[in-house]
């Protein structure tokens, strides 16, 4: 039974897509839900599962091809098995058989060499080459002029295949000095259409640069305690939840506790109204196969902190994958961007609109600090940066959550730990 392939929902706004790469080829046999082809709209990259198993018949679409959502894109015959497709062997020509009596020879051409231009353009026939009968021959087969032959008075073997050579030899590309337009540049340039998701993001970002006034203020935490608890406890906790601890379910506890203080930057401009958000949906940036994407951890306040590092494992895992839906990108009231595990020391980080707040994390790096008695010591520090929002959130209020999320990492006690 053949099942057809169809671009799915994308996204109550989407109505157009890209088919990505084809992972699966024309005969594989696939197994239910595995993943057959990715598409590729202005917000996610998706792969389509096989709906049952069986063997990819035909591909409809090939990568590249702008599809709209419904189209189809190739046909799965269920149940099916693969099987070998046998390369036919190429039939030989039947030999021609002999006929009585002696067959008239045609008579044969003069060899190119030797045939001339007349004055009206017509060739003429020209003075025959002086040569052997072998090298008359390979002259004839190879359709040589005189004048590319050269030689002595008598044309031997070795000047005809030197010829030869030198007419298969390619000639060298000229070379073009770039001039004051850029000319000879197009050559060592090459032009790749934009998917749609980095169109989606060249867009965004550059609506979030026109529509808001986006301002960044910085600060430094003291990450000897998060260390220090993460060394103390990591054990027990991978055994007790299955997951390891990592460092941003203490940021994103951080950021819930400072967005309860400042209620602003959880929200946003809509029109001539400030939207307020009594939710915590915290968009986690991570690095996916086709990009950065922004899935969200919903109601992250109501999480404990294996929770929130089993789900951006899960989230991180998807976007690796290709399998992050809409439903994962969608409704975000605040983002956290690490920029840290690329190494980065110090960013400013661009709002994801309509949100009015984003939190950049850095590099942990031991530098010269002092310490709470005057004492000069070493400490692992990170930058961090928010950028927010300035039409909405003030100062203060940016500045103030900064050092709330600040107290919170460097006393973590104060939050709840679960172990």
């Amino acid at each position: 039974m053949a099942i057809e392939l169809r671009v799915p929902a994308l996204g109550e706004s989407i109505t157009q897509a890209t088919v990505g790469a084809w992972l699966k080829k024309e005969g594989d046999a696939i197994a239910m839900d595995e993943p057959v082809v990715e598409v590729e709209s202005e917000k996610a990259t998706v792969a389509l599962p096989a709906p049952a198993a069986g063997v990819l018949r035909k591909i409809l679409k090939p990568s590249g091809a702008n599809v709209a959502i419904g189209d189809v894109l190739g046909e799965l015959e269920a149940g099916a098995k693969a099987t070998a497709t046998a390369t036919p062997a190429p039939t030989s020509a039947p030999t021609p058989t002999p006929t009585a009596g002696p067959s008239p020879s045609p008579r044969p051409s003069p060899p190119a060499g030797e045939r001339g231009i007349s004055s009206n353009g017509a060739a003429e026939p020209r003075a025959p080459i002086r040569a052997p009968p072998s090298v008359r021959r390979l002259i004839a087969e190879s359709g040589l002029e005189a004048s590319a032959i050269g030689g002595g008075a008598v044309v031997r073997r070795a000047d005809v295949e030197r010829a030869i050579e030198a007419r298969s030899r390619p000639a060298p590309a000229p070379v073009q000095a770039p001039g004051a337009d850029g000319a000879g540049q197009a050559a060592r340039e090459r032009a790749v259409p934009m998917t749609p998701l980095r169109r989606t993001v060249a867009r965004r970002l550059l609506e979030a640069q026109q529509n808001a006034a986006i301002l960044t203020t910085f600060n430094e935490i003291d990450m000897s305690r998060v260390l220090a608890l993460r060394e103390a406890h990591s054990q027990a906790f991978l055994e007790a939840h299955g997951v390891k601890l990592g460092f941003m379910s203490f940021f994103v506890k951080a950021a819930v506790e400072a967005l309860r203080a400042w209620p602003t930057v959880n929200a946003e401009v809509r029109g001539t109204d400030i939207v307020y958000k009594d939710h915590y949906d915290i968009g986690v940036a991570v690095g996916g196969g086709k990009g950065l994407v922004v899935p969200v951890l919903r109601d992250a306040d109501r999480l404990g902190f294996a929770d929130i590092e089993r789900r951006i494992g899960e989230l991180a895992k998807k976007a690796r994958e290709n399998r992050i839906t809409m439903q994962d990108l969608e409704g975000g009231t605040f983002t956290i961007s690490n920029g840290g595990i690329y190494g980065s020391l110090l960013s400013t980080p661009i709002l994801n609109p309509p949100q009015s707040g984003i939190l950049g994390l850095h590099k942990i790096e031991k530098r010269v600090v002092v310490g709470p008695d005057d004492g000069v010591v070493v400490r692992p520090m990170m930058y961090v940066a928010l950028s927010y929002d300035h039409r909405l959130v003030d100062g203060r209020e940016a500045v103030s959550f900064l050092v709330r999320v600040k107290e919170c990492v460097e006393d973590p006690a104060r939050m709840l730990f679960e172990v």
